[in-house]
């Protein structure tokens, strides 16, 4: 089976989370998408939520290795990383957790039919698929609790 790599936002802002209701997938999701050949995961992350939202974000999770010698740059952690199936092909997705620094200034654009900022609590709504439950749930304890 054909797998391709993807990033995943989860955004956070005042405390909430946002997901969006995908069009072609029919799901509530994080915002994200496929990473371009050519392109490392934290730049496809940015480019996605920009295309999908139109918001900035930082990425959080920076491990506190300098660059030095031949490394280039530095990458942010991604907090979890799975193989999912979206049907005809497969996924390796790497899952972030995100501050949005323009909230007012989101816009979804086409691919996206809804978007909503949830608390922990609106997780147990029955729309939401149990692994995107599960993932937000250790986001919103993750942001709660960053590690030092």
């Amino acid at each position: 089976m054909k797998v391709d790599l993807t990033v995943a936002g989860y955004i956070f802002n005042d405390n909430k989370l946002l997901l969006i209701h995908h069009n072609k997938l029919n799901r509530w999701l994080p915002v994200g998408g496929h990473i371009e050949k050519d392109e490392v995961p934290d730049d496809a992350l940015r480019r996605e939520i920009k295309e999908e939202t139109n918001l900035d974000i930082e990425i959080l999770n920076s491990t506190g290795i300098k660059e030095v010698g031949s490394t280039k740059r530095n990458l942010k952690t991604p907090f979890y990383v799975n193989v999912h199936s979206v049907g005809d092909h497969d996924h390796c997705c790497f899952f972030y957790i995100c501050k949005a620094l323009n909230s007012e200034d989101l816009k979804i654009n086409n691919e996206l039919r809804n978007y909503k900022w949830f608390s922990e609590a609106d997780l147990s709504d029955d729309y939401i698929s149990p692994d995107v439950k599960e993932i937000a749930t250790e986001a919103f304890k993750l942001i709660k609790n960053p590690a030092s």
